[in-house]
């Protein structure tokens, strides 16, 4: 897609000059990023699909997005909210009996046998704010505890997306329901869980797959049909392996690791539809997901959800105390919305983005309201740290350099 506009074209040399060099030394193998300023669109790719460098990556590349799956989930929950078959404040339970009168762990590292009854019931907002009281906890990330453990061995542990692995819904969640709650809900923000348990929530009051939901509340509206939880067969020469960097601190230093193949997790309908990071996508389907958000639920003529729950969705909702016990970044500028990360700043003249998220195998999103900006990056490289790649961090200090704020 060519530029349309000067300041797209001033974009598109700048972001180019700085990722081509990181994409020729690998690290990412190939990349597409895209821009859409005020309406105005840009989509670009660097590199290939292959380590051999015979397979050139492109503007309609498939790249698996992995946790940018979670707001596209979210406002499949809020589209549902809006039409009245869901309440933010209705107890889950009603729909998943499996969390039921749930107990929590008198501490999180308490030993499984020693919990209190929940104080409250678990309710759809939890899953959305990630309040549930299941979850990863950024805080602790790898020092042992006994429900960690059970959770592993129920095939319940935490770790990179696998599809074909995951158990299958039903199954998944009797599982979880075995467990007590790490903490009580409402308490503390977990990561990840929510979105699972949400993907299978709209499966059980629609009474249809989670794809089916995504489909007919946002991926059909907004014309989105590379985005889906498998590559089709008529669209497998788009797609590629992942790889993984060789070094842990997401560096590549010479030869890559195979995290997935083309033919691996993703080339078939998966057990489990996963809400939180089962999705594949392009850069022109995110982008006008993204786009959406940043207009305020519609693109054109097509409303997707009122500017009210995007407003919602997009503001803050975690407690100072929450954020200090343990939040969605690492540096504590990003808070939670209703599945989304909220930036804590204003964006300024060296930092992009009011909100949005990452995904763990190369992907990350940003909506820049100051800026009238939604961007976009897509890589066939996993992030090996929380700590952004170097390809990302360029992407956003190109575009908070070449996109001023709006006065």
């Amino acid at each position: 897609m060519a530029p349309t506009t000067p300041a797209l074209e001033r974009v598109a040399a700048a972001v180019d000059a700085a990722l081509t060099p990181l994409v020729r030394d690998g690290g990412p193998p190939g990349l597409t990023w895209g821009v859409d300023l005020g309406g105005e669109r840009l989509i670009r790719a660097l590199g290939h699909r292959d380590l051999d460098a015979t397979l050139p990556v492109a503007e309609d590349t498939i790249y698996r997005i992995s946790s940018l799956t979670k707001p596209v989930t979210a406002v499949a929950a809020l589209t549902l909210i809006e039409d009245g078959q869901l309440a933010l404040d209705q107890p889950v339970a009603d729909l998943l009996p499996e969390l039921a009168d749930p107990r929590a762990l008198v501490r999180p590292d308490s030993p499984l046998t020693e919990t209190v009854p929940a104080r409250r019931a678990i309710t759809v907002e939890d899953l959305l704010t990630f309040r549930l009281g299941h979850g990863m906890d950024f805080a602790t990330m790898g020092a042992p505890n006994p429900l960690d453990d059970q959770l592993a061995t129920l095939g319940l542990g935490m770790g990179p997306p696998a599809p074909q692995r995951h158990l299958p819904a039903d199954e998944w969640l009797a599982a979880l329901g075995s467990v007590p709650l790490r903490c009580q809900p409402g308490e503390r923000w977990l990561y990840n869980t929510g979105a699972e348990l949400l993907g299978v929530l709209l499966s059980r009051v629609t009474g249809v797959s989670l794809g089916d939901v995504l489909h007919r509340q946002v991926l059909d509206p907004l014309g989105m049909p590379d985005t889906r939880f498998s590559v089709p067969a008529p669209s497998l020469g788009r797609w590629g392996p992942c790889f993984n960097a060789a070094d842990p601190d997401g560096t590549p230093a010479g030869q890559l690791d195979l995290f997935d193949p083309a033919d691996g997790q993703w080339s078939s309908p998966p057990p489990f539809e996963g809400g939180d990071a089962g999705l594949v996508s392009t850069a022109k389907d995110y982008l006008t997901f993204a786009a959406m958000l940043r207009d305020g639920g519609s693109v054109g003529s097509t409303h997707v959800l009122s500017s009210e729950r995007v407003e919602a969705m997009t503001t803050n909702q975690l407690s100072t105390d929450q954020l200090r016990a343990g939040g969605p970044s690492p540096d504590g500028s990003t808070g939670w919305g209703l599945g989304v990360g909220v930036a804590l700043g204003d964006p300024t003249s060296s930092v992009v983005g009011s909100y949005g998220w990452d995904g763990g195998l190369g992907s990350a999103w940003r909506n820049d309201t100051a800026r009238g900006l939604s961007a976009v990056l897509l890589t066939n490289q996993s992030w090996m740290s929380p700590t952004p790649p170097a390809v990302t961090e360029s992407f956003w200090s190109v575009l908070a350099a070449q996109v001023p704020l709006d006065d």
